[in-house]
């Protein structure tokens, strides 16, 4: 494995794209159309959010989100950090922009930036 990056018992990789979230307007909609197209397997976590598997039953790999705000730009991409802290200072000390602060959700941590380029993505830990 290269230097700086480990995996750890659970797959994740520090610092690697771990997930990808899919804004929505109906969840329920998407969730047939995904099903449908992808084979992928849902599991809800609340009405407004529900991440996907691949019909294979590998790990999670993202979510469908419900947004008002569904624009062009895309999926949000999600690193994974073993470290959320000491991610987002050195995002800061990097020229990034910190969009949400660090907050919990079921299963971890996480927050939003953006690269000098205006690109928007978000970095999770693992509770």
């Amino acid at each position: 494995m290269a230097e700086g990056v480990s995996a750890g018992d659970d797959g994740h990789r520090h610092h690697a794209v771990d997930y990808v979230e899919i804004a929505v307007t109906d969840i329920e909609a998407a969730k047939a159309f995904y099903t449908a197209a992808f084979g992928w397997v849902f599991q809800d976590y609340g009405p407004a959010y529900a991440g996907f598997r691949g019909s294979d039953g590998g790990p999670e790999m993202g979510g469908l989100t419900v947004s008002t705000d569904v624009r062009a730009g895309g999926p949000l991409v999600l690193l994974y950090s073993e470290d959320l802290d000491r991610t987002a200072a050195g995002v800061t000390a990097a020229g990034g922009r910190v969009l949400v602060e660090p907050y919990t959700f079921p299963g971890g941590r996480r927050f939003h930036f953006a690269d000098p380029s205006g690109n928007e993505l978000g970095v999770w830990a693992a509770a």
